[in-house]
């Protein structure tokens, strides 16, 4: 459906870190529904490739910018997605100070420009601002139990710091700022060598490699599929009025990590063993969400349950391989068929 304003203009919406993972599939869904989109990225974890098939596209535009060095644009501007942020420890604790003034700085910057073109903004949070939690499922009330001076605490604490400024801002009149805390999510895109938890078991069960669990692999985790996030982010941006409050968004299906090499294993048959690693400084031994309020204001829940989208997944990065072991995504076509999974109007929260 053709999205307008008021005045009968096309939508026009930014969507920084729109080159990666999540922000690319989000670019996609919004020029889908007649948006005009402009995608900017630095390329420190996102990649050109995710958004190739769009570049000629009459309602795209791609700038290469880095969130934390001030901007501005000269075109009307209606809507904000702030996904520009390393989101996996490996990648965010590469550069722990660039990703804290990512999350302050660089979310400073995109609400100046919510506030100069009176744009809603949707800051995506983090379930890692729960920490490891002694509340479980988590509510959005919890506070969480966060190390304010570990190693996951640049992108921990600077996701809270993120959200304190939304709602600053929110409560000033300056800027229509909604977040949503986003819990693991995985699909097509994820980078193979990102070190979550499913692209590592899958690059490493195709390539033959052994399996790595960190720790005992008793600790849980909730797997939210790509298109379900989208379909999230989409409903708490459009929300009107403005819920006000952070809004969880993934999949309240918890798994064990032994649970999920056994399906991948199962879904993969591979030569590959599984050897156990320490586990890491501050890595949370529960993860789950409560989404009854993003079910009691958006209308939304999950439709992919693990099963499927674990298979769609693999298929991605089966096609995506190379013959020496290595993996590019950019061979993939952006129709690839993921897309087919997607079964609107079923509920799936469990396999």
């Amino acid at each position: 459906m053709l999205q307008r304003t008021r005045n009968g203009r096309v939508k026009t919406v930014l969507v920084a870190g729109g080159a990666g993972f999540v922000g690319s599939h989000l670019c996609d869904a919004l020029l889908a529904r007649g948006d005009r989109v402009i995608c900017v990225d630095s390329y420190i974890t996102g990649s050109e490739d995710n958004v190739r098939p769009l570049i000629n596209h009459p309602k795209f535009r791609l700038i290469e910018k880095d969130i934390c060095h001030l901007f501005s644009l000269e075109e009307p501007l209606d809507q904000i997605y702030n996904l520009a942020c390393a989101a996996s420890p490996p990648q965010y604790q590469a550069d722990p100070v660039h990703t804290m003034m990512t999350c302050v700085a660089g979310t400073g910057n995109l609400l100046s420009l919510g506030e100069q073109h009176r744009a809603s903004l949707l800051q995506a949070s983090t379930s890692e601002v729960y920490g490891d939690p002694v509340e479980h499922p988590q509510t959005e009330d919890y506070r969480g139990n966060v190390s304010c001076t570990g190693p996951r605490a640049c992108y921990d604490e600077g996701k809270r710091a993120a959200e304190a400024l939304c709602f600053d801002m929110l409560r000033a009149g300056k800027v229509d700022a909604r977040v949503a805390r986003i819990f693991n999510t995985y699909g097509p895109r994820m980078q193979p060598s990102d070190g979550r938890i499913i692209s590592n078991l899958l690059v490493q069960a195709i390539s033959g490699a052994p399996l790595t669990i960190f720790g005992s692999g008793d600790q849980t985790r909730s797997f939210c599929f790509v298109s379900d996030l989208v379909a999230g982010l989409i409903a708490l941006m459009d929300v009107d009025p403005n819920p006000g409050v952070p809004v969880n968004l993934g999949n309240p299906g918890e798994f064990t990590i032994n649970q999920l090499v056994d399906m991948v294993l199962a879904m993969m048959p591979s030569t590959s063993v599984v050897v156990h690693r320490p586990l890491p400084q501050d890595d949370p031994q529960r993860r789950r969400p409560d989404i009854s309020r993003a079910k009691d204001l958006l209308g939304w829940q999950p439709t992919i349950p693990l099963a499927e989208g674990l298979r769609l997944t693999a298929d991605w990065f089966i096609a995506a391989a190379r013959p020496d072991g290595g993996f590019d995504g950019a061979k993939v076509t952006r129709r690839s068929n993921w897309r087919q999974g997607a079964k609107a109007g079923r509920t799936a929260i469990g396999v």
